[in-house]
């Protein structure tokens, strides 16, 4: 990094941090002031002004909070006390913020439900907060009934819409409560520890875990982002993903709402959809996640793609294969990549844009910001601890676990850790005696370098990178490597147990176009990556199976392995013999797993 550079890049981190900083650390300090009455303030600052706009309802400021005023007086009717549980099915529309709004006010918690969910993993969310009562939209009535049986008893049921036999309908229902301000006699006394919503883990590798989000969180991650993202009352921010995730619901939505701003609501991602409802809602601002960026870089030329009035995107996920492409291709004026997780306490900007890095702390902000990467063991999966029993730091450039000191000081309010539902899945993430007796700290499960610059560069996550003739390979390295090449469109990479061999031999799930040339992506892959991180077995796929956050899913791919005679997918192998990838016929499934073809 040359000193031009470097300058810049301190300007840009130090003007970020401390307008950061200078909009959270108030928060932490007035421990009773709660997103409701934050909610309350900007329908008086803004009144009219169009705060939720969708095609299903729009909401002004006042309208809003006046809306989530009848759903507090609903809640306080029907029994929902300080700490009491709401679960919440309902796709995406400003309706949808409103109600978990009210029932903030009336002192109670909604679970904000995944809305693919079904059967045992649907009711498995609303056990684990033991929901008092359950909301959902008539749309999703069906596959709420797949989870009935599986649910503990107790909860009353409440139809958003047509009410099946037996439920109660509550859109009609909140109609009779007045949507006048609460007195403040008539509101339960909250500050900013008490809980506000149960919001849930993606599921990727098991069922989901609900992590506890209460007001200080609320707000923290709303004004964090307002700050980072530089919001103002002008900007119109577009939200297509999940209103039940941390990304769509509170940091896009919130950000937008806390800076007097309008939030647009579409229920789902549609490549073929977007550039129409940025250009048309006139929006400045877009929030992504994982791999929503490839999805349209892979898109058909769109008329309206570039004739956007877009100042910035902001996420987290995108790769750095992709980075530079979609920003100049889109005429993205700025990108601004961040690090965090619903539940962690780790939070990274990338302030200055450096392609490819999830964000930094410099030297001097490492006092405030208390980050750290460890030396972390694949086979036991747990950090490396030395001869005195503490933890051993990753020099620069080396990969190994990011971890962030768990504090409760106003002066570092990233620093908490509020857990989940469940205290084994809490007492799960927290590591002690790292660096210092009596110390706790929030394992992210993230593999990570730091270069000697501050800048942070994700690796994988735990349980994805996988060893392979006695080397470690790292998915998403493998995977960016191998979407360059020409008509690779995307690309999931996992390892799968081949009888007779040690470690995991790496495979790929490939989405092609019709010009695929396997004995080109041989020389490709030969040319990028070493021997041990070549993946072994290719299976050509229709589409990537992701989930609603656009994370890719391995664990079924791992489970169904590469045998042709259980998968309908076309499946090449990379022969030793011949070098080259050729097609995987049952004889050659055989040979492999014998162990009479040597890998």
């Amino acid at each position: 990094m040359g000193f031009v550079e470097r300058v810049g890049s301190e300007i840009a981190y130090l003007r970020g941090a401390l307008r950061t900083l200078s909009k959270v650390t108030p928060i932490a300090k007035d421990t009773n002031r709660t997103y409701p009455d934050v909610a309350e303030a900007l329908a008086a600052e803004h009144g009219d002004k169009a705060a939720l706009v969708s095609d299903r309802e729009s909401f002004s400021y006042r309208a809003y909070n006046a809306r989530a005023n009848r759903y507090a007086r609903w809640a306080a009717a029907n029994g929902v006390a300080k700490g009491d549980t709401v679960a919440l099915l309902m796709p995406n529309r400003p309706e949808y913020l409103a109600i978990w709004l009210g029932i903030a006010r009336a002192g109670g918690v909604t679970a904000l439900l995944n809305t693919n969910l079904t059967g045992p993993a649907l009711g498995h969310c609303i056990n684990i907060v033991h929901a008092k009562h359950i909301i959902v939209e008539a749309s999703l009535v069906d596959a709420f009934k797949t989870a009935e049986t599986h649910l503990d008893p107790g909860p009353k049921l409440w139809c958003h819409g047509g009410a099946p036999a037996g439920w109660e309908r509550i859109d009609t229902v909140i109609d009779r409560f007045p949507d006048a301000p609460i007195p403040a006699g008539e509101r339960p006394k909250l500050t900013n520890n008490d809980r506000c919503l149960y919001i849930y883990t993606s599921g990727t590798t098991g069922l989901p875990k609900a992590a506890n989000i209460n007001h200080y969180r609320v707000q923290g991650i709303m004004y964090a982002f307002n700050a980072a993202m530089a919001m103002s009352q002008h900007d119109r921010i577009y939200v297509c993903l999940p209103l039940y995730h941390t990304s769509g619901g509170v940091l896009a939505s919130g950000a937008a709402l806390t800076a007097g701003g309008t939030v647009i609501i579409r229920e789902k991602f549609s490549a073929t959809q977007f550039w129409d409802d940025i250009v048309d809602n006139e929006c400045t601002v877009f929030q992504y996640i994982g791999e929503l960026c490839r999805y349209l870089l892979n898109s058909p030329t769109h008329p309206k793609e570039t004739r956007h009035r877009l100042r910035l995107a902001s996420g987290n996920g995108l790769r750095p294969d992709i980075w530079q492409d979609f920003q100049t291709r889109f005429r993205i004026p700025k990108i601004l990549e961040w690090y965090g997780a619903t539940e962690g306490n780790a939070v990274l900007f990338n302030f200055d844009g450096k392609v490819g890095s999830v964000g930094r702390i410099p030297k001097w902000a490492e006092r405030r910001f208390l980050t750290e990467v460890v030396r972390f063991d694949l086979e036991t999966e747990q950090p490396v601890r030395g001869a005195d029993g503490f933890c051993i730091k990753c020099a620069p450039g080396e990969v190994g676990e990011m971890i962030s000191q768990i504090v409760n000081d106003p002066l570092r309010p990233s620093q908490r850790f509020e857990g989940y539902a469940d205290s084994g899945a809490t007492q799960k993430k927290i590591m002690t005696d790292v660096f210092a007796r009596g110390d706790r700290w929030f394992r992210t499960g993230d593999l990570m370098r730091k270069d000697a610059h501050g800048y942070f560069y994700f690796i994988d996550r735990i349980g994805d990178t996988f060893r392979w003739k006695g080397e470690n390979v790292s998915t998403s390295e493998v995977s960016e490597a191998i979407t360059i090449f020409p008509g690779v469109k995307e690309a999931n990479v996992y390892g799968v147990k081949i009888p007779n061999t040690e470690g995991r031999a790496g495979m790929v799930a490939l989405v092609i176009d019709e010009g695929w040339d396997p004995e080109g992506f041989y020389t490709h892959v030969s040319r990028q990556l070493p021997a041990y991180a070549r993946p072994v077995i290719v299976r050509i796929q229709r589409e990537i199976d992701a989930t609603s956050t656009f994370k890719q899913r391995k664990v079924d791919l791992v489970k169904e392995g590469f045998d042709p005679a259980l998968i309908a997918d076309a499946l090449y192998f990379l022969h030793p013999g011949r070098q080259a990838y050729v097609p995987l016929t049952a004889d050659l499934y055989g040979d492999i797993v014998s162990g009479r073809l040597k890998l």
